[in-house]
């Protein structure tokens, strides 16, 4: 159970998910018996989670105080802020409040879970106005790699309390711009507590404006005489309405792969984002009918994911598409931590075919959704908060930014670098960290989630790194005697064909393990397994410096 120790007049602030870490942005502030949640994101497993689909938080808490929860509110549409509210809502249905794409992108994800028809969605702009007994919960439009982002303000009885969501200031954005006359307004009258975006703490400058960006996408494009194949995330419309745009100027049409960019592409033309004239979107069946210098083909897999558009098309997998000589292929993204190794690969594989790749900041052909150093020092002059709480990072990130908040004049002492579960409990002047709830990773495998444990992982880990050996004897416990094997098997820890002696010798310290073991008047399957294991252990990694996992398998005659 939960120790928040909060008392009825203050206001409790935490994060579910999305402190110390790059994903699964998950925030709650709560008054008395009131919770409002800001976001349910998932986070994409490191390497060494293996197996793992996604990590979401521990939902807990919310399913502890389902009572207490009058809405989750969506600051905008990116998987690691709505990737979660299919697991979120199977084990608590609350009211979810969010902008038209993020809604469209929201309603996919549930009719894929079965979910639509029992969720309670409503559509929010950044004048919407949501009231409930002691908190009510405002907006302001941001700027973000995506359409419709929105900053979140929590009204409280002792003060408002303003979640960024992911923000930078482009003075020349390519969607709405922000609203920085609220930001300022806000801050004028007085913000309790900030939490604000840390992602690019440790970049100094500003982040480019997506403009440059369109700019740079025209340039090249209007520059390539062959096909075309433009890789970015299906989220970032934007960059999508500029390849359009490009393709429109210079008599391309557009054909489109990869499911997410599908959906994408039609939610972007629906809500107004991509405008092109008719018939400039083909079917990819009526590709044969044009030259190739008036295709442009837009995919996914700029992150080099094995199964998307891209690395199919690379691989000679896709079924409607090759490369061929002249094509040019456009990323028009940067590789996410942990993605480089895989972005290289794909890069090597599209080079090999005698394809021109263009990628990367050299050509300004991306910029991040997230602000620089000068971007979060704005946001921290015009919220002029009195306690500050970085988030949307990891540690590094979030101290960075606590930097950051001391330089423009937040006191050190009202700056909280929390964990996941940590309650910030504040008045009007006072933040003390007043208890911690469990919010621990929970992780999905396919259709099971949580049931993979650091157990489970831990085996997989050895399994990656050593293998599995098999000891299978029958032993028959009346008479005492083996008989028949022991014999090894191996898989992912020695080739048995080119290791006779080992696997001989091995045989020969079970044979001999086991049959102390049946002496014992005790002896059971039980005991003789261990007494297997125990011996094997030691004798493989004095061998081999390996340690695979030992499944014994010790028979009887009645099996």
């Amino acid at each position: 159970m939960s120790n928040i120790n909060l008392k009825p007049h203050e206001v409790g602030v935490y994060a579910i998910g999305g402190l110390g870490e790059i994903g699964k942005n998950t925030y709650g502030i709560e008054y008395q018996d009131e919770i409002v949640i800001v976001d349910a994101g998932i986070k994409f497993p490191e390497d060494d989670l293996l197996g793992i689909d996604y990590v979401i938080p521990d939902y807990s808490y919310i399913v502890e105080n389902l009572n207490r929860v009058k809405a989750l509110v969506i600051t905008h549409g990116h998987e690691d802020h709505i990737g979660g509210i299919p697991f979120l809502l199977k084990q608590a249905n609350i009211p979810i409040y969010a902008g038209p794409l993020a809604l469209a992108l929201i309603k996919g994800k549930l009719e894929e879970h079965g979910l639509l028809r029992d969720a309670t969605l409503h559509e929010i702009n950044h004048n919407t106005e949501l009231t409930f007994k002691n908190l009510s919960v405002t907006f302001f439009r941001t700027t973000h790699s995506i359409p419709e982002p929105l900053g979140i303000v929590i009204h409280t009885p002792q003060g408002k309390v303003v979640c960024t969501g992911d923000f930078k200031f482009d003075w020349t954005p390519v969607g709405d711009p922000a609203d920085i006359h609220r930001m300022a307004a806000l801050g004028e009258s007085g913000v309790l507590c900030l939490l604000s975006d840390s992602t690019n703490a440790e970049v100094p400058t500003f982040t480019n404006s997506e403009k440059v960006v369109g700019q740079s996408i025209m340039k090249i494009i209007e520059g390539i005489d062959g096909r075309i194949i433009f890789a970015s995330f299906a989220s970032n419309i934007f960059r999508l309405q500029q390849a359009a745009e490009a393709a429109v100027k210079t008599g391309r049409k557009i054909v489109v792969f990869g499911r997410s960019m599908e959906k994408a592409i039609v939610n972007g033309v629906e809500l107004g984002y991509i405008k092109v004239p008719k018939g400039t979107i083909i079917d990819p069946n009526e590709m044969k009918n044009y030259h190739a210098s008036e295709i442009l083909i837009m995919c996914t897999g700029s992150q080099g994911e094995s199964m998307a558009a891209l690395a199919r098309i690379a691989n000679g997998m896709h079924r409607q598409v090759t490369l061929q000589p002249g094509d040019t292929v456009i990323f028009s993204s940067s590789p996410i931590p942990g993605n480089t190794t895989s972005v290289n690969k794909l890069i090597n594989t599209i080079q090999e075919a005698g394809v021109e790749v263009i990628h990367g900041k050299i050509n300004n052909i991306h910029t991040s959704g997230h602000g620089g150093q000068q971007e979060q020092k704005l946001m921290l002059r015009l919220m002029k908060p009195k306690y500050f709480m970085p988030v949307h990072g990891e540690y590094r990130m979030q101290k960075v930014h606590a930097g950051l908040a001391v330089d423009t004049g937040v006191p050190k002492e009202n700056i909280f670098i929390m964990e996941n579960g940590d309650v910030l409990a504040l008045t009007k002047d006072s933040a003390r960290i007043s208890g911690k709830f469990n919010a621990q990773d929970v992780y999905v495998d396919g259709n099971r989630i949580g049931e993979i444990g650091a157990a489970v992982l831990r085996d997989r880990k050895d399994l990656s790194d050593d293998g599995v050996v098999l000891a299978v004897a029958t032993v028959d416990f009346k008479s005492k005697m083996i008989l028949a094997g022991p014999d090894i098997l191996s898989r992912g820890f020695i080739y048995m064909r080119e290791s006779g002696d080992l696997i001989r010798e091995s045989q020969r310290v079970l044979f001999n393990a086991i049959r102390v073991a049946l002496k014992n008047k005790d002896a059971s399957i039980q005991t003789v397994s261990g007494a297997a294991v125990n011996a094997l252990r030691p004798f493989l990694y004095e061998k081999t410096e390996r340690e695979p996992i030992i499944i014994p398998m010790i028979l009887t005659p009645d099996e």
